[in-house]
């Protein structure tokens, strides 16, 4: 046994998380993947089909009160909140990210009000998340801008309406300074819209502690929430009276049974509703919350550090120099809970290493990432990767072209 195999099976028996592993349906792969989608937790299936059978099947209508499905929404924003440093009553869970993002967007520019007509978009973002902002840029009269978010502070100008900034770059993995920047912008009168994607579930946030306005976020990546389920909306409580939604619904109308022809919002988070919410998927994920019982963000944290560290140093000793390179910061402050590899033929080998039982994904155009949950991954899936990707390479000689 390698001495770092050794060091792995020493550092999962003093892991205070490692018995949550437990709590998810695992098998011998080492999935490296969670920041795609995470792994099932065990109980989520029958809870579903309680969903499926009694509540829908038997109770069918009287569900909405009974099984307390009208008030999903609120409830399992409510169990989201301390997972991102929100107080209750802020966050509702429904739609995608992507229409998530559209509503923050147009709500902020609304808000910043007349005379301030830009925004400001994360150059390094997801590309949907570019794709919404030139859309709401078109439907508000506003011009667009992508900046890196290192350069927001010094664009941000009087006409600077809202900027809409990843928490986590999806692609090195780099951790934004959430704080400075949220002060930055706001001290210019403009609204921070963030992007939760890549941290909500795998480090602290630390909404209200740093008065952020705006924040949207997904639930199939470090929350467990399964393929496709809802995404989440914050609004800051003394933001919420002053929030006007581009997607008013009947969900969100004050009286959402009164049928009126005219619109009154809600008031409270509630407003960030739109439709009749998906009730299966939101079930699920409720369910899903519970593998976070007795669990601190502050714990998953620092082993997400620990375990990234230890990735970096068994890819350091296993695979020879100049094959990979790191494009994830080496700062913990800088750190999201992925590592990033840059590597040639980056397809291919992502693709031979999942036919070895190593699942991580490939980036265009020649990045290898690996997310890093640390609810279900151990050091051992740590030593294995990196183990596993030496070999590989070394089955594939370097390009010299």
């Amino acid at each position: 046994m390698s001495e770092l195999m050794s060091e792995a099976e020493r550092l999962d028996a003093a892991d205070g998380l490692a018995g949550v592993r437990g709590r998810f349906v695992l098998d011998d792969v080492t999935y490296l993947d969670g920041n795609s989608l995470g792994a099932l937790p065990a109980h989520v299936p029958d809870r579903v089909a309680d969903v499926v059978r009694r509540q829908w099947g038997e109770l069918r209508i009287r569900s909405w009160d009974e099984s307390g499905w009208w008030t999903a929404p609120e409830r399992i924003g409510d169990r989201i909140a301390p997972l991102v440093g929100a107080a209750a009553g802020q966050i509702v869970v429904g739609d995608s990210t992507s229409v998530n993002v559209f509503k923050a967007v147009v709500a902020a520019v609304r808000m910043a009000g007349e005379g301030r007509d830009e925004i400001l978009v994360d150059a390094t973002t997801f590309p949907t998340d570019g794709y919404v902002a030139e859309s709401a840029a078109r439907m508000t009269g506003c011009s667009l801008r992508a900046v890196a978010p290192a350069e927001v502070p010094a664009a941000l100008g009087d006409r600077t309406a809202a900027v809409l900034l990843n928490h986590v770059d999806y692609r090195t993995g780099r951790l934004h300074d959430l704080p400075a920047l949220t002060a930055a912008v706001h001290a210019a009168g403009a609204y921070a819209v963030w992007d939760l994607c890549h941290s909500a579930g795998a480090l602290p946030v630390g909404l209200d502690e740093h008065g952020v306005g705006l924040a949207v976020g997904c639930t199939y990546k470090y929350l467990n929430g399964g393929p496709g389920s809802p995404a989440f909306l914050y609004v800051r409580h003394d933001l919420q009276d002053r929030f006007d939604s581009p997607l008013p619904g009947w969900n969100s109308h004050a009286e959402p049974f009164g049928m009126r022809p005219g619109y009154a919002p809600a008031p409270g988070a509630v407003r960030g509703r739109v439709g009749t919410p998906d009730i299966l998927s939101m079930l699920a994920l409720e369910a899903s919350l519970d593998v976070w019982d007795g669990v601190t963000v502050e714990a998953v944290r620092a082993k997400s550090l620990a375990l990234t560290d230890f990735f970096l140093r068994c890819v350091g000793e296993y695979v020879p120099g100049g094959r990979v390179e790191s494009v994830t910061p080496a700062a913990h402050a800088e750190r999201g809970s992925q590592v990033a590899l840059r590597c040639d033929d980056a397809g291919e080998v992502m693709r031979r290493l999942i036919g070895r039982g190593v699942v991580g994904d490939f980036r265009a155009p020649d990045v290898l990432r690996f997310g890093f949950t640390p609810l279900y991954v151990g050091f051992a899936d740590v030593e294995r990767a990196a183990r596993v990707l030496a070999e590989v390479l070394a089955e594939a000689p370097a390009r010299t072209d």
